[in-house]
């Protein structure tokens, strides 16, 4: 049950939890939302601004660095004023410059509020697994699955959404539903959502935001789980990145058969969260760690093995299965040991994983090209490296930990 294991008693946040964690996961969505609804309307952006898809394309990466800029600058603002009003502010900022998007006529402005629409959303996305970790105490992993299988419809259906919105209407649509959707969260963020920790001023930083940094860096411990969590988003950017090249090109499919495929693998990481959500609090978060990088090693060179014989199709899709569900288990309880550490600088310490998880991610697409041979080998490689140096920063730095749950 979602009320089981918290760190507060249930009376004391504003909502019941089966209604607040829903809400707190739809203000995580509006990223995924914003960056794939609008990605079946991109050639019709570029006709409607008379400019080429290329240029059109360029709105992507701006609003991944504008989200990264903005989750740096108010991860520690949010530790100083408090979680509420950045919410609000980012719910604001993020509605205003949705609703611009659907009226401008410029592509140069177009891109610039792209950029401004990430900068601001992120003080809205920043703060929720601060919300999260402040919910379930101890257990702040169990929580942060639940999000995270709510937040998996999301990218999920956010294109195909965007197909549907695109058939009723312009491009703008899609936006102008952007807009009602941040507007219904900002009325309910506004009239409900009310927490312990908006009136705990004594629990909140007084530091400036480079000590901050300083502290989530320099804390003991962080290190290797923050590593952990970056290579697991260089091994997700890499299936991202590679697998329509894979299924389509390498193994003939179609795109039909490719979206199947890509569900059934969204299945797999929604299944694996809900069980991590279930068994994470007795068994612990490092001990789910490190069992889910076990079991990840082996379907890794298993991926490996299965290509490098050029085996059917098939036995690809097998083996990803168990691989997905894994390193989104290895994910998860990564955030959460990270976030465990930090009672005043929760903000910052999502902040820098945010941050460096959307950089590493972004190398994945440039290690692949280097390394194409037309095959699937690169792409399996790169996730059995991520996989096993993920294993080595817990063997190696804390060279205990496998041999006690051995034991």
């Amino acid at each position: 049950m979602l009320t089981d294991n918290l760190s507060a008693p249930p009376n004391a946040f504003s909502l019941p939890l089966y209604l607040l964690l829903p809400m707190l996961a739809a203000i995580m969505a509006i990223t995924p939302l914003t960056i794939d609804m609008y990605l079946p309307a991109m050639s019709t952006i570029a006709a409607s601004f008379h400019a080429s898809v290329t240029d059109v394309q360029q709105s992507l990466s701006i609003y991944l660095a504008g989200y990264a800029m903005g989750m740096l600058t108010f991860g520690p603002l949010a530790d100083r004023v408090g979680r509420r009003p950045l919410v609000i502010i980012g719910l604001s900022g993020f509605m205003l410059t949705t609703l611009g998007l659907a009226l401008t006529e410029e592509l140069s402005v177009f891109l610039v509020l792209r950029f401004v629409q990430a900068f601001l959303g992120s003080a809205a996305t920043v703060v929720i697994p601060g919300y999260v970790k402040e919910i379930y105490g101890d257990n702040t992993a169990k929580g942060m699955s639940y999000v995270g299988l709510i937040m998996l419809i999301a990218p999920l259906a956010a294109p195909t959404i965007g197909s549907v919105i695109l058939g009723l209407g312009n491009w703008r649509l899609i936006f102008y539903v952007l807009t009602l959707y941040s507007l219904l969260l900002l009325l309910l963020v506004t009239l409900k959502l009310r927490m312990p920790s908006d009136k705990a001023t004594s629990e909140r930083s007084h530091q400036s935001m480079l000590r901050n940094y300083a502290v989530v860096f320099s804390r003991p411990g962080v290190k290797p789980y923050l590593c952990s969590c970056l290579l697991c988003s260089l091994a997700f950017f890499s299936y991202l990145t590679a697998s329509p090249f894979v299924y389509m090109e390498v193994f003939g499919l179609s795109d039909h058969t490719f979206a199947l495929l890509f569900a059934l693998n969204v299945g797999a990481l929604a299944i694996a969260n809900l069980v991590n959500s279930r068994i994470v609090v007795k068994h612990g978060s490092r001990k789910m760690l490190a069992l889910a990088t076990a079991t990840a090693t082996v379907a890794a060179f298993a991926l490996l093995l299965v290509n490098y014989f050029t085996l059917p199709y098939w036995y690809t899709v097998i083996v990803l299965v168990p691989l997905l569900g894994s390193m989104g288990i290895m994910s998860v309880n990564s955030d959460a040991i990270v976030l465990m550490k930090f009672k005043q600088e929760t903000g910052t310490a999502t902040a820098v994983i945010g941050t460096l998880r959307f950089g590493v991610g972004a190398l994945a697409g440039p290690i692949l090209a280097l390394f194409y041979t037309g095959t699937a080998m690169p792409f399996c490689a790169l996730m059995a490296a991520a996989v096993v140096l993920v294993g080595i920063c817990q063997l190696f730095t804390f060279p205990g930990t496998f041999v006690r749950q051995a034991s």
